[in-house]
């Protein structure tokens, strides 16, 4: 199956930024969005597409790590907002997925933007594997269903 352009479909979670998140100013020390926004992938996986993401890793021994990353950090988020995060599938390709997610502050301001794209691999060999079949049709369901867009808080 050929690389698919999707729809843009957006799951949406809430997330408060703690003291963990912060550099001694108050503000998210900006690798903490990465940490945030995989955590914003294992959401998705376990809420939206209804698949344990601690099972893909540990009893699939599939991997999903990011091999491109693009980030621009508009605006800062200091410690005790909340902020909502946002994901949305750029592309689903034969061995890879390419997810577009954002940072939008309790004020509606656009924090950060970041495209990744992610690699299917067996933890077995580490090498690149086909998008496995259920995780295909799960995010295909995902983009089909009638919500436009899904909230968790």
């Amino acid at each position: 199956m050929n690389a698919v352009a999707m729809a843009s479909k957006r799951f949406v979670t809430q997330v408060p930024i703690r003291f963990a998140h912060c550099d001694p100013a108050g503000i998210i020390f900006f690798p903490q969005y990465l940490v945030l926004f995989n955590g914003l992938v294992e959401d998705w996986f376990n809420n939206a597409l209804g698949l344990s993401y601690a099972d893909m890793l540990h009893k699939d021994r599939v991997g999903l790590p990011i091999v491109h990353l693009e980030c621009d950090f508009r605006a800062i988020t200091r410690m005790g907002e909340t902020v909502s995060l946002g994901l949305s599938v750029a592309k689903l390709g034969n061995r890879s997925l390419t997810l577009d997610v954002d940072c939008t502050g309790p004020d509606g301001q656009l924090r950060v933007t970041a495209q990744k794209v992610l690699v299917f691999t067996s933890l077995q060999t580490h090498q690149a594997i086909t998008t496995p079949q259920a995780i295909r049709r799960a995010i295909e369901r995902w983009l089909s269903s009638s919500n436009p867009t899904e909230n968790r808080s």
